[in-house]
């Protein structure tokens, strides 16, 4: 264990911006204590001396090491935390002959190890042979449990003793590769000889090593992605796993600014157990949830759920209280569930909903197309938003002349399968009522296809129409926050005014009290030199460039920071909660029926390794 930690050397904290526990006087650890200063002022840095978060003490790690006689130092025993006298006390450890020895002794064994001129040499070689033996055994074990994870594949069998039936999908591969792998043969040998009994193939093992594994994964979601961004969208939605336990997924949906080009992503992190399904019991859950993740919930800049009252409701919803303590977690329903209450409201709207079934599939093609662009994880608000317009604009030209078309086209099918088409003559009480107010002569020329039109096709598609206007409102509302950010032909074409007053907007939309996300100055100044620096193409073309690819351009040219943090909170605002659909398909496969007793870390672990196997692919 020695030599383990000579070879890595005392761990220390690197990030400058750590907070350090205060004692009772108000004190604290600085890094300033690990520089000693020499008398011409020169700097020497103390790589001996360790501080332990979990104790908030501080340590001689040579002397920890190494000591061979009983000392009254503190710093090689229980540590010190007197960070008033810590300087002076140091000063006489450092120049204490006991230290200088124990200092010695580590960097000459460390010296030794590197060249492997230890007195125990022969034993330190069948020391390293072992090392890597079992280094190769772990990296083959860790690979067939990211396999079965990313295949949502059960680990455990009906026994797990090697070579026989009905043992389980883990000893099976762990055993095809035995077949060929000299590694793996030789761990088996040793297994059968009785040579060791560490075979780290049981299902506690198993268990670990899932744990271990997605909380790296996680721990490198959250550091490498969500940190760096710092301001993220907060996605949920709930469901009943196999064992009937309310189980709700939390989708964290940030820009990925390490990746060229610059793309939205939406990480799973974890199922949370839900006891009380109310606003307020989902909420609680979902404040404690950042905290466990050291996130902070200040930086949350979007929230994303389905139309439940529960996460909705203006009074005692979820979105309701999360507004409370952060009025800048901007609330977006989720754009498919909303255009599937469009259609039930259709539906609803008309009594005759199955008599014309090509209108309808007009309609539900059109919408279909609309809802699966939605769905993808980087869909952005601006093209959500464009989207939609041209969903209104269709609906408002198939007013006028898609009742002709879809005739023309159901006379075609009917005569191709040789029925007599004809529309049934069936109205409604109020069109009755309308009709009997019309004189007699006008009536008759009324035919049955006109009473259809009105009676049925005008209210479909006016509904349609209203719905998609009321239900999307909440875009409408994004739009005049950030709609001039939203393609580059919008953005070109501000003249100073206008471009002030949107800035002013933006800025006040994006303040809490004294805090304040956007400078409106700065961001003023910044969008009318990148109005003159955009290339024609992004705003003269055909199709000018999106929001993304504006701030691509943008942070390329390594001068507009207002502007890459306005970009950055509009594209982090969620269209969809489809993530947290396509999770629950993941809970369905392996919380299932069979395997409906797991814990709820072997689910959270495996499920971060099949949700985020392309993430953890790569990291």
């Amino acid at each position: 264990m020695k030599d383990l930690l000579v070879e890595k050397g005392p761990n220390r904290e690197v990030d400058t911006n750590t907070i350090f526990p205060k004692d009772s006087l108000g004190r604290h650890f600085s890094f300033d204590f690990f520089i000693r200063k020499l008398r011409n002022d020169d700097s020497f840095d103390r790589k001996w001396l360790v501080y332990s978060k979990e104790l908030d003490k501080v340590f001689c790690f040579c002397f920890k090491l190494f000591k061979t006689i009983r000392t009254k130092s503190s710093l090689a025993t229980e540590g010190i935390k007197d960070w008033k006298h810590l300087s002076e006390t140091l000063k006489q450890h450092e120049n204490s002959s006991n230290h200088m020895d124990n200092l010695r002794t580590w960097n000459e064994t460390r010296i030794r190890l590197n060249k492997n001129e230890t007195i125990d040499k022969k034993i330190q070689e069948i020391i390293k042979k072992d090392t890597e033996h079992w280094k190769e055994v772990m990296v083959r074990i860790i690979y067939v449990v990211k396999c079965l994870a990313k295949n949502n594949l059960a680990f455990r069998g009906t026994n797990e003793k090697n070579y026989e039936n009905s043992n389980d999908n883990f000893l099976s591969v762990i055993e095809s590769i035995a077949e060929w792998d000299p590694v793996m043969k030789e761990h088996f040998r040793m297994i059968q000889d009785k040579e060791t009994h560490n075979h780290y193939l049981s299902h506690k093992i198993q268990n670990e090593l899932i744990e271990m594994l997605a909380s790296e994964v996680k721990c490198a979601i959250i550091k490498k992605k969500i940190k760096k961004t710092k301001y993220f969208s907060v996605i949920l939605d709930c469901t009943l796993d196999a064992s009937h336990q309310e189980q709700m997924t939390l989708i964290i949906r940030c820009v990925d600014l390490e990746s060229v080009p610059l793309k939205v992503e939406e990480f799973f992190l974890e199922f949370l157990i839900i006891e009380d399904t109310s606003g307020l019991g989902l909420f609680n859950v979902l404040q404690d949830a950042p905290k466990s993740l050291d996130l902070d919930i200040n930086y949350v800049r979007g929230q994303g759920y389905d139309n439940g009252a529960n996460m909705k409701d203006k009074h005692q919803g979820v979105k309701k209280r999360l507004l409370d303590i952060n009025n800048r977690a901007f609330y977006m329903p989720c754009g498919c569930h909303s255009l599937n209450l469009v259609l039930c409201d259709m539906t609803n709207s008309c009594q005759k909903a199955k008599t014309f079934f090509v209108i309808w599939y007009d309609i539900l093609y059109k919408i279909n197309l609309i809802s699966k662009k939605l769905q993808s994880k980087e869909m952005l608000l601006d093209v959500a938003v464009k989207n939609l317009e041209g969903l209104i604009n269709y609906f408002e030209g198939y007013r006028e002349n898609g009742f002709d078309f879809a005739i023309s086209e159901a006379k075609e099918i009917a005569n191709s399968v040789k029925v007599k088409p004809e529309i049934p003559q069936k109205r409604n009480q109020k069109r009755k009522q309308h009709f009997d107010e019309i004189p007699n002569t006008e009536r008759e020329h009324q035919s049955s296809q006109e009473a259809f039109k009105m009676d049925y096709f005008f209210i479909l598609v006016d509904m349609a129409l209203v719905q998609l206007k009321s239900r999307f409102e909440q875009m409408q509302y994004f739009e005049s926050i950030f709609g001039f950010l939203f393609d580059g032909s919008k953005l070109v074409s501000l003249v100073d005014d206008e471009l002030k007053k949107c800035c002013l907007n933006i800025e006040s939309n994006l303040k809490n009290g004294e805090d304040y996300d956007i400078d409106e100055d700065g961001l003023f100044i910044e969008l009318k030199l990148l109005q003159k620096m955009l290339p024609d193409e992004a705003y003269k073309s055909r199709s000018p460039w999106t929001s993304i690819q504006i701030m691509e351009y943008a942070r390329r040219m390594d001068m507009f920071p207002n502007v890459l943090v306005a970009y950055r909170i509009l594209l982090t605002v969620p269209v969809t909660v489809a993530s947290t659909e396509r999770s629950f398909s993941k809970l369905k496969l392996l919380k299932s029926y069979l395997r409906s007793t797991m814990t709820q870390e072997r689910l959270n672990g495996l499920a971060i390794l099949s949700i985020e196997s392309d993430f953890f692919k790569k990291y």
